[in-house]
């Protein structure tokens, strides 16, 4: 009877190793990637526990142990990665409020977790992840940039919709939101959150979330309910598009859920393709 492999902790020794791996998909990688690059791999750096398996000094998949719990594993080792981690996440207790990463790791790590763990308050197994590496295919709305420090109190409230609206729950139930208000205010100070604002309103408004060398993810896409369905969503993505391949990264990375046929048809339009899965558990 073959043994499934244990996870470990990952330390500092374990860094080219982890960016080897996930170099070999650094769009499906590219929020594990980002923390490495920034902090490297020992816990007390990179704020959380990277647990990884493998043998002969690579690496077959890695999971970081955070706020949000998030596996990544070579095409073939999803299975073991999900036995690995869900035994080791058993005996850590929960202490993440979504596990989200490629469906293909995700999907059998939440099978095994379930029991102890759910019920979840959503599940959303399939996200296409979708990539672009080249100009926007339409023109972009060229009143989208970067927010001020000075525009934070404008942006918040539409921060908050759109959390609200994507994960159900508002921001602000944890800590009166002081912790969210410091996220983004990070990205704004990062120039990584971008918006059109007129008249003191928001009406687009979008963040590079994650950013490592080779890719970068766009998050929290919204645009203001009375403006919706006019195309405006498609034109200020595209701006976005813009920035993030000339300031952060080469290609430019999101995920959508299936069953918003209208997003998924305003990337296509923008020049998005699918290229993976994503899938998300959120408790």
């Amino acid at each position: 009877m073959l043994r499934t492999p244990a996870a470990r902790v990952l330390d500092e020794a374990d860094e080219p190793a982890v960016q080897r791996l996930l170099a070999t998909d650094p769009v499906a990688g590219c929020v594990i990637a980002g923390r490495v690059e920034v902090a490297g791999t020992a816990a007390v750096s990179v704020g959380a526990p990277l647990w990884g398996i493998g043998t002969d000094g690579e690496l077959d998949a890695v999971c970081l142990a955070g706020a949000n719990l998030i596996p990544f594993a070579l095409p073939g080792a999803e299975r073991a990665a999900a036995d690995a981690f869900a035994e080791r996440a058993r005996r850590a207790g929960r202490r993440c409020s979504t596990i989200v990463g490629p469906s293909a790791v995700v999907e059998p790590l939440w099978e095994l977790l379930a029991p102890q763990w759910g019920p979840a308050r959503d599940h959303r197994p399939r996200q296409p992840l979708m990539a672009i590496d080249g100009p926007p295919a339409v023109r972009p709305e060229p009143r989208v940039r970067p927010v001020r420090a000075e525009q934070i109190d404008l942006l918040m409230p539409a921060a908050v919709a759109m959390f609200t609206e994507e994960v159900g729950v508002s921001p602000l139930r944890t800590d009166g939101g002081a912790g969210y208000r410091a996220r983004v205010d990070e990205l704004v100070r990062a120039g990584q959150s971008l918006a059109w604002i007129e008249d003191g309103a928001v009406l687009f408004k979008a963040e590079i979330g994650a950013v490592c060398r080779g890719a970068c993810q766009i998050q929290g896409v919204w645009v203001a309910p009375a403006l919706r369905g006019r195309g405006i969503g498609t034109t200020c993505t595209a701006a976005v598009v813009d920035y993030a391949r000339a300031v952060i990264a080469p290609v430019v990375s999101l995920y959508v859920n299936d069953y918003n046929t209208r997003a998924r048809a305003a990337y296509r339009r923008v020049g998005f393709r699918e290229v993976g899965e994503y899938a998300s558990v959120l408790f």
